[in-house]
């Protein structure tokens, strides 16, 4: 698509340069972002800016594309291992694999749940920001288990609604380094974006409040396996608060686990499990809880710790 086009800038992007946000939001490389924005073809908010200007959160970011194709968005297939749960006219729950965001974002051009399951012909709600429409919660790409997206605009609110007042039973499973003392406990530890690592979250005094609760339910020579329940909802927050307490999720080096127990194990990204989702159904009221099983990934990960002990 030739000509004008416009985005928000997300709030992830904010202070980034022109030419760096250029090629995360619309995957062009930074040449050729610098070159639109030296020929006056880049507008923040309608006045021009050059290439090492910074992004603002929320601004709207115009780019003239007249003589340069962005990259078409990628298409909408099925995702393979997304497996539905349960599925009716109110809401879908999946079981959600690795390697799949919840919905597009800058610089993803992986895989999506949204994507997944338009491509597989499931009609969704449209409430929502345009890029992630029906989504009222998410999960890492490296994390996997249970999402529920809604279908109908009235399930969006109601579920929306369900996690804002913390009505949601959100039941993890992790492999944590080590062996937690107390075995049983709560963290709160308020979460913000890390001051100096871009993607990360750290424990920072004056984040927004975060709660988790845990309960060992397995020691071995290396790791614990924890059950967690989050009383909050923050990016990442099983991984900050775990890597906090010097106990990180296996596997899960961006957080400080070890790379070598990581490999021994076979494990590729962090031992994280949502596999428990109980949520209020928004149209009978009643109760409902899905569960899911391990992947093969986590479980091969767990039989091979387990052994070594």
């Amino acid at each position: 698509m030739s000509g004008w086009r416009a985005l928000t800038i997300p709030e992830g992007l904010a202070g980034e340069r022109i030419d760096s946000g250029l090629g995360r939001l619309f995957g062009l490389s930074r040449t050729k972002a610098a070159e639109l924005a030296a020929s006056g073809r880049v507008l923040v908010d309608g006045a021009a800016v050059g290439k090492s200007d910074r992004m603002r959160s929320g601004a709207i970011i115009e780019v003239d594309f007249t003589e340069v194709d962005p990259p078409a968005p990628p298409p909408l297939e099925p995702v393979a291992g997304l497996r539905v749960v349960f599925d009716d006219d109110e809401f879908i729950v999946v079981d959600k694999p690795v390697g799949v965001a919840a919905h597009p974002s800058p610089g993803w051009t992986g895989p999506t749940v949204i994507g997944g399951l338009a491509g597989a012909g499931y009609r969704i709600a449209t409430s929502g920001a345009a890029e992630r429409q029906g989504i009222v919660h998410r999960l890492d790409v490296g994390t996997t288990g249970l999402m529920v997206v809604a279908k109908s605009e009235a399930a969006y609110s109601h579920l929306k609604d369900q996690f804002r007042d913390r009505t949601v039973d959100k039941m993890y499973h992790a492999l944590a380094q080590g062996q937690l003392d107390p075995s049983s406990g709560t963290i709160d530890a308020p979460i913000d974006r890390h001051p100096t690592h871009d993607y990360r979250w750290a424990v920072m005094s004056g984040g927004k409040d975060s709660v988790t609760h845990y309960d060992t339910l397995g020691t071995f020579r290396a790791a614990s396996l924890l059950e967690i329940k989050l009383e909050t909802g923050r990016t990442h927050q099983i991984r900050v608060h775990l890597s906090a307490l010097r106990h990180p999720c296996v596997g899960d080096l961006m957080y400080g686990a070890d790379p070598v127990l990581a490999e021994r194990l076979k494990l590729k990204r962090q031992w994280l499990h949502a596999a428990r989702l109980t949520i209020t159904h928004p149209a009978s009221g009643e109760r409902v809880t899905f569960e899911s099983p391990y992947p093969e990934d986590l479980a091969t990960a767990l039989e091979i710790v387990a052994g070594e002990s």
